[in-house]
C-alpha cells in the first residue's frame, strides 16, 4: 500500500463528511432554485407565448419540508408570473425519516394560494396512490390526496384534457393517470390507471398540447400531435454529478432523469422536484420551480440561477 500523507487523508476525509452534512442538511432543506427552459417546439403556433411554472413531488413532511417552505415556495412561483402552474403529484412524503407527517388537508389550502391567470392545474403520483390503503384495496381511486386539491378548489386532472386560451389562442393541457399507481404481487409489482389513447381522443381540434405526466416513462409513446410533455419522479436522481444520476427510479436509467430531452422532434422536460423519496438526500440536483417559456427564444429569458 502506497504512503499517503497525513493531511491528504485528513483532507479526504473533511471533503467527504461535508459533502454528507451538505447533502442530507442543506440541499434537501434549504436549497430553491428556478429552472428556466425557453423553447418552441415543432408546430408551435406563431404569436403563442405562454409561461408555464411546475411544481413537482413536494413530499411533505417535517423537517425537511414543512409547510413554511410550502408556503415559500408557492410565494416564489406566484412572483414568476406564470400564465399557468402545474402540479405534477407525490404531495405526500416519500421517506420515513420525519419529525411530523403533514397530511393532504393541510397541504393542499397552501397549494391553493398559487396564482395564475389561466389557472392552476394537478395531477397524481404514484407516493399519493401508494399512501392510500383503501384505494390501494379496491384497485380505484378518487384518493386522498384527490379529493383534498378537489376541495380546495384544485383541479385534478386524471386522463382528462382540458381546452385553454390565451389571447384567443387555445392549448389543449392534457394530465395522465398515474402509471405505477397500484401495489400488486407477482412479477408486474404494479400497475396503472393511466390511459393515453382515450386521454389523446378527447382532443377535438389542431390546437397545440401539453401533456402533464408524473412519471417519463410514457414519453416513448407520445405522438408527434403532443407539442410538450412534462414531467416528475426521478427528482433528478437526487445525487446528479456531471450530468449523470447513478441511481434513477427509471427502466431508462439517465436517459429521462432530468432536464430538457428532445427525441425524434418531441420535447419532454423532467423536473428535480422539490422533496426527497427513499432517503433525505440531494446532492448536485436543487430542490427547484420549473419555468418554462413557450414560443420564446432562449435568449429572452434569463439564466437560470438560484432564487
Amino acid at each position: 500500500m502506497p504512503n499517503v500523507p497525513v493531511k491528504t487523508v485528513l483532507g479526504s476525509a473533511a471533503l467527504f463528511v461535508g459533502s454528507g452534512a451538505y447533502a442530507f442538511g442543506i440541499e434537501p432543506a434549504f436549497r430553491l432554485r428556478v429552472q428556466r427552459y425557453a423553447l418552441t417546439p415543432p408546430g408551435w403556433p406563431e404569436g403563442l407565448s405562454l409561461r408555464i411554472a411546475a411544481i413537482a413531488d413536494i413530499h411533505i413532511g417535517e423537517p425537511y419540508m414543512p409547510l413554511s417552505r410550502v408556503a415559500e415556495i408557492v410565494a416564489e412561483t406566484n412572483a414568476l408570473a406564470p400564465d399557468l402552474v402545474v402540479l405534477f403529484g407525490d404531495y405526500v412524503a416519500g421517506h420515513r425519516f420525519t419529525t411530523r407527517a403533514i397530511g393532504m388537508a393541510e397541504l393542499a389550502p397552501e397549494l391553493a394560494g398559487l396564482r395564475a391567470p389561466l389557472g392552476v392545474y394537478a395531477i397524481l403520483g404514484n407516493h399519493d396512490w401508494w399512501d392510500d390503503p383503501a384505494a390501494q384495496q379496491a384497485g380505484r381511486g378518487p384518493i386522498v390526496a384527490a379529493r383534498a386539491l378537489k376541495a380546495a378548489g384544485l383541479p385534478v386532472l386524471e386522463n382528462e384534457a382540458v381546452r385553454l386560451t390565451k389571447g384567443g389562442r387555445p392549448f389543449w393541457l392534457l394530465g395522465l393517470g398515474d402509471q405505477i399507481a397500484l401495489l400488486q404481487r407477482g412479477r408486474k409489482r404494479h400497475r396503472g390507471v393511466d390511459d393515453l389513447p382515450g386521454t389523446l381522443a378527447q382532443v377535438t381540434d389542431d390546437a397545440p398540447a401539453i401533456l402533464l405526466a408524473h412519471e417519463p416513462e410514457i414519453f416513448p409513446e407520445v405522438p408527434h400531435r403532443v407539442a410538450l410533455t412534462l414531467s416528475g419522479h426521478t427528482h433528478g436522481g437526487q445525487v446528479r454529478l456531471l450530468g449523470w444520476s447513478p441511481l434513477v427510479p427509471s427502466r431508462y436509467g439517465n436517459r429521462y432523469a432530468y432536464g430538457h430531452v428532445v427525441e425524434d422532434g418531441r420535447h419532454l422536460v423532467v423536473s428535480g422536484g422539490l422533496g426527497t423519496s427513499i432517503l433525505p438526500v440531494r446532492l448536485g440536483v436543487p430542490p427547484e420551480i420549473v419555468l418554462v417559456d413557450l414560443g420564446r427564444q432562449p435568449d429572452a429569458v434569463r439564466p437560470s440561477g438560484s432564487a
